[in-house]
């Protein structure tokens, strides 16, 4: 079981189980779960967690990685129209890969500390951005339930600004599509894949109960890093 990291530029690569392969293409892993498929229960399922890490994550690598390969190919032929038609697959597949590997770290067991609110400086800037802890979550419960289709509901931070913000991205739409500046700190996965074994089709339900094992800290480390 791997170790909880910091997704920072130093770390990035790893985090995202990058690793290269010859012929110059860089590829992409599955990375390993902090804990245990179960851990979670009873907000997210062992099942949920392990079809969604398996299966889920697995495709969204699988597909990244034989994008990248053909955009490779692509390059060396000087085949412009594949190089451009290859853009919305990497772009959904890398995207895919690169909000699990962050959702992962969003998330702790209640005996590692998940759901424990978060302390430090991000404690103080929700306060300062959104009032209290209880209105960001209202705010990012009510975004995540109306989000039409599938997307993500985000706490971010623009780096500029120095100032924390909530937004929906469409599918697998990474938060920087919302702006350059934007660094995720914690995002929930509102795909039906997500959710659906365990909670049918009540989103609301599945958005109240898993603030109960949101790893706080690592959100934190990333703000405290962005923001020092």
């Amino acid at each position: 079981m791997a170790l909880r990291t910091l997704v920072s530029r130093r770390t990035l690569a790893a985090g995202l189980g990058f690793r290269q392969q010859l012929r110059g293409v860089q590829t992409f892993s599955l990375p390993d779960l902090p804990y245990d498929y179960g851990a979670l229960e009873p907000a997210i399922s062992g099942d949920i967690m392990q079809l969604h890490h398996q299966k889920h994550h697995q495709t969204y690598i699988t597909n990244y990685n034989k994008a990248l390969e053909q955009l490779h190919d692509a390059i060396s032929k000087g085949d412009a129209p594949t190089v451009a038609k290859l853009h919305s697959a990497i772009k959904f597949n890398g995207g895919g890969h690169i909000n699990h590997s962050i959702f992962w770290n969003n998330l702790a067991p209640i005996s590692e500390g998940g759901g424990e609110p978060p302390k430090g400086s991000l404690g103080w800037a929700i306060d300062t951005n959104f009032g209290s802890l209880e209105a960001l979550v209202k705010k990012m419960n009510a975004e995540g339930a109306a989000l039409q289709g599938s997307g993500w509901v985000w706490l971010g931070v623009d780096k500029e600004l120095k100032r924390l913000v909530v937004e929906t991205t469409a599918n697998q739409d990474p938060l920087v599509s919302k702006g350059a500046n934007l660094v995720p700190l914690m995002g929930i996965d509102v795909w039906e894949h997500a959710y659906y074994l365990q909670y049918k089709n009540v989103r609301p339900d599945y958005l109240k109960n898993i603030w109960k094992v949101i790893n706080w800290k690592y959100a934190n480390d990333v703000y405290e890093n962005e923001c020092p």
